[in-house]
């Protein structure tokens, strides 16, 4: 039984850091730095997030398959939809584990791949972080509110972070067009 808890507490802190790593990286583009948190500081912490991220989503995936309460094999973590439990839901938390693992393969090999590529990749994560927020709703455990509160948190953080991103981005574009 602790398996099971261990791979739900381990799919929502992975979560919980996904969208931290997002709305970082959201901020690390849109050039975000404060007097107290420069530029490198805030892409250090997006990238040690991301590596904490990875470590929780492999706890999840690793206690979700060996605690045996549902029949989930590894070939289920990275071939969509192929799931006897739960298929669509299970299928959707794989779609996303291979975004992230393009992107995290992307990010070890950024020097020596072109940057349009990378940068191109990474963008994946733009359908990554939705597509595991849905794999949460669709697995939580409905009688569980906090958990709900908790997924709402992090659409809320995520949203904010893309309304800042995309007004940073129209006034940068302003700012270029000598429009004030």
């Amino acid at each position: 039984m602790w398996l099971w808890y261990a791979s739900r507490a381990g799919g929502l802190l992975t979560l919980v850091l996904l969208t931290g790593t997002f709305v970082l990286g959201l901020l690390t583009s849109g050039r975000h730095a404060t007097a107290h948190w420069p530029r490198f500081a805030v892409a250090a912490l997006h990238r040690n997030l991301s590596l904490l991220t990875l470590v929780f989503l492999a706890v999840h995936i690793t206690t979700a398959i060996v605690d045996g309460y549902v029949a989930l094999g590894w070939i289920d973590v990275v071939i969509p939809f192929a799931s006897g439990y739960r298929p669509f839901w299970v299928g959707l938390g794989a779609v996303a584990v291979d975004a992230l693992l393009a992107v995290v393969v992307t990010s070890l090999l950024r020097t020596r791949v072109p940057p349009k590529v990378w940068r191109g990749l990474h963008w994946a994560t733009y359908a990554c972080w939705p597509i595991a927020l849905a794999h949460g709703v669709g697995m939580a455990d409905t009688g569980l509110w906090w958990v709900w509160v908790l997924l709402g948190l992090c659409a809320a953080a995520v949203l904010g972070a893309l309304v800042w991103r995309s007004l940073r981005t129209h006034q940068d574009t302003m700012a270029r067009a000598g429009v004030r």
